[in-house]
């Protein structure tokens, strides 16, 4: 049987494109579209894995079910429901739209947009099903829709809690910079693991900690949960083993480092080492109260 290969959406802080297509390419996807604030590739179940595991400077990966385009209700409502729902969500899979948000587009309220298309999606699965009710009781598929100058363009969220939660921070300072973002500055620096990187105002370490996952080798999603993982409809449990154990076999926690992280603030500097040991990357980073 031939592998089914999706078209999977990246979305990342804008500006940041140039890094975030270099990783995906780095792990061996081909790309198809760089857009403002998304990068798109092609890749099978297994890449829907490895993407989330791996990929440091992305929010999330979104698995594209379709687009069309839709200026009324109507069209909005009919293009939903032309997509084959049914290939991607089990008869008792739980959906709905999450989010939708429009730019340049006549149709604009998202509040609008979600519901017209939840009663699309529950019409097309009743027919793709032959029942008269969807009890929803399994899995989430949580819906993703973006309209841009009147292209409706639908995805079904694979990650759930967005990437830049990491599972390392328990405790944050008062302005916490998100991880995705912290780890994208970096990659964008000449910074690599024989160099000296020093952060002054270090705050609950992330600049420090993202540094030191880098030198290590350690993919940012080893160590959390994604809702794909239970898509078994979509994608075998084994691969999301699979690619958590050729993460854990890419680790190399014996390199040699010379990072620093500096606050002021002495309670803030405690919150640091204890992400960082979280982390598992407490004895490559020297954290100092000054």
């Amino acid at each position: 049987m031939a592998t089914k290969v999706y078209e999977l959406i990246a979305p990342c802080h804008f500006g940041l494109e140039a890094v975030l297509k270099k990783e995906i390419l780095d792990l061996g996807y081909e790309i198809s579209q760089v857009e403002d604030g998304k990068v798109t590739f092609l890749g099978d179940a297994e890449a829907i894995c490895r993407a989330n595991i791996f990929l440091r400077t992305t929010e999330r990966i979104l698995l594209k079910v379709g687009s069309f385009k839709a200026t009324t209700f109507e069209e909005l409502f009919q293009g939903t429901k032309a997509l084959p729902w049914e290939e991607y969500i089990p008869q008792d899979g739980r959906f709905w739209v999450k989010k939708a948000n429009s730019i340049k587009s006549k149709l604009f309220s998202p509040s609008d947009i979600q519901s017209i298309m939840k009663k699309a999606m529950v019409d097309r699965m009743k027919q793709g099903y032959g029942v008269s009710v969807i009890p929803e009781t399994g899995a989430d598929y949580p819906v993703r829709v973006s309209l841009y100058k009147d292209i409706v363009t639908v995805a079904l969220d694979t990650t759930g809690e967005s990437l830049h939660k990491r599972g390392y921070r328990k405790l944050t300072s008062k302005a916490p910079i998100e991880e995705t973002l912290a780890a994208a500055l970096i990659m964008l620096t000449p910074w690599n693991k024989d160099r000296i990187l020093v952060d002054p105002f270090c705050g609950s370490g992330t600049f420090p900690i993202e540094a030191a996952m880098l030198a290590a080798n350690m993919a940012p999603g080893m160590k959390r949960h994604f809702l794909a993982e239970k898509w078994e409809n979509l994608i075998p449990i084994r691969h999301f083993q699979d690619a958590k154990e050729e993460a854990a076999d890419l680790v190399d926690l014996s390199v040699e480092t010379d990072i620093q992280g500096y606050d002021i603030d002495g309670e803030i500097i405690k919150a640091a080492r204890a992400n960082a040991k979280m982390a598992g990357v407490d004895h490559l980073i020297h954290f100092q109260q000054r």
